[in-house]
């Protein structure tokens, strides 16, 4: 996994084979969210890895959460089912300086 600042993870956005995850609850993603997340609740663990189940392996999955810690184990629950280009917002979206959508 490789961790980014705002401004990597931001530019990484530019990718056309990225995936953005939303390991959040539903509640904190309502509250605002960046723009194309899909939500896959890393607390509700059934969930979630049955999300992860359907993902595609080749792409390329930027992850955050609230603060870093959630995005850092879904991250590296991906890179231990054989997920190679997975990226991590240092901080969350607590230090996300783009714009969020509500």
């Amino acid at each position: 996994m490789t961790h980014l600042t705002p401004k990597e993870f931001h530019d990484k956005l530019d990718l056309p084979d990225h995936i953005l995850l939303d390991v959040r609850t539903p509640a904190e993603y309502q509250q605002g969210h960046i723009k194309g997340a899909i939500l896959a609740d890393i607390n509700n663990p059934t969930e979630f890895m049955s999300a992860v189940e359907k993902l595609d392996k080749d792409k390329h999955y930027l992850i955050y959460c609230r603060s870093g810690a959630r995005s850092t184990n879904a991250c590296a629950y991906l890179e231990n089912k054989g997920f190679k280009n997975v990226y991590n917002l240092r901080g969350g979206i607590l230090e996300w300086e783009f714009d969020i959508e509500k």
